[in-house]
């Protein structure tokens, strides 16, 4: 007890004034006392103050700057839409202006081309059908660079990708549709739907959620048929496991709109060749022409089948024409619509 009552009686506050008294004052700074000292600690003060100021006032200039650009980009990528879906609906008339003219110049025998201008795409089709609706999940943004299936398997995303749309619009297909569009675009069986960044392209043009889905077919059969597709279960896997919003109904009328963009690539316009020798042949695909006439003076006659007929020589963009037994037989280079 002796020695805990000595520190109680005798603490260390007098060791630390003496050391204190010591240093020059029990209350010493550091702040220096020179002039010099004190015009270098001015001049630091200053040059920090300075520095922050400037950065602060630039970062107050800079915000509106970034907000009128960012406004600005906005509106030229609206007029550009504006523009965009202009030029598409001037097209739309004037494809139905070449069909018109087509259907004009087409003879009678041709009749069954215009069967073909639905399955490539070339043609506004009407129907019934079924329409399905795909939505993102609740609560996802587009932003973050982040692609939600980057693997093989699937992520935690609720976004839907491009190849979720490409198979089930491959699903719709083999369930039985014959003609297919995606938020109005119609698909051929030259589309391509296409991931760009996070955008979503269908023939490189962007679309936006939700995806408006529209297939012409008999539509209950085509309903039922879809859900019992390998289709059908992964939307409804996409559903269970990642919240993406899908709805399916069958509906009684539906109007698909003409593809755009749709040329020709192989098909060319046949220019029947005469005959090479006189002999009439049996072959009923070209017309008899007025046979027997001289030819140059020489006294030979024409044979009756080297005669076209003007619907077998005229040209048809759209058409490959080539003089079969019977018929005139068309051809077209973009394929059928259905893959």
């Amino acid at each position: 007890m002796s020695l805990l009552t000595n520190v109680m009686d005798h603490s260390l506050d007098e060791g630390y004034a003496e050391a204190a008294a010591a240093r020059g004052g029990e209350h010493d700074s550091r702040i220096p006392r020179t002039l010099r000292g004190l015009l270098t600690l001015g001049a630091g003060l200053a040059l920090v103050g300075a520095v922050v100021t400037v950065g602060a006032v630039n970062a107050h200039k800079a915000e509106p700057t970034l907000a009128k650009e960012r406004d600005a980009l906005i509106h030229r990528i609206n007029d550009s839409n504006g523009t965009a879906d202009h030029l598409q609906k001037e097209v739309q008339d004037l494809r139905r202006k070449v069909e018109d003219t087509q259907q004009q110049a087409l003879p009678s025998g041709d009749a069954g081309a215009a069967g073909l201008t639905d399955q490539v795409g070339l043609g506004e089709v009407t129907g019934p059908g079924v329409k399905l609706v795909l939505e993102d999940a609740a609560g996802t943004g587009s932003g973050g660079n982040v692609d939600p299936r980057a693997g093989q398997g699937f992520s935690n995303s609720g976004r839907l990708r491009d190849r979720d749309l490409q198979l089930v619009v491959n699903g719709l297909w083999g369930s039985g549709a014959e003609a297919v569009s995606i938020n109005g675009q119609r698909l051929t069986a030259l589309s391509a739907i296409r991931a760009a960044g996070e955008a979503v392209l269908v023939d490189n043009r962007p679309l936006v959620p939700p995806y408006n889905i529209q297939a012409i077919g008999d539509g209950p059969k085509l309903l039922s048929a879809f859900e019992n597709d390998m289709a059908g279960q992964y939307l409804r896997l996409l559903e269970e496991k990642y919240g993406i919003k899908s709805t399916l109904s069958a509906q009684k009328s539906l109007t698909l709109p003409a593809a755009v963009g749709v040329t020709l690539r192989t098909a060319q316009p046949v220019t029947p060749e005469p005959s090479p020798t006189p002999t009439p042949t049996p072959s009923g695909g070209s017309s008899t022409g007025p046979g027997g006439t001289p030819s140059g003076g020489s006294g030979t006659a024409e044979s009756p089948g080297a005669s076209v007929s003007p619907s077998v020589t005229r040209s048809v963009p759209t058409a490959k024409r080539r003089p079969t037994s019977g018929s005139a037989k068309t051809t077209t280079g973009t394929g059928a619509a259905r893959p």
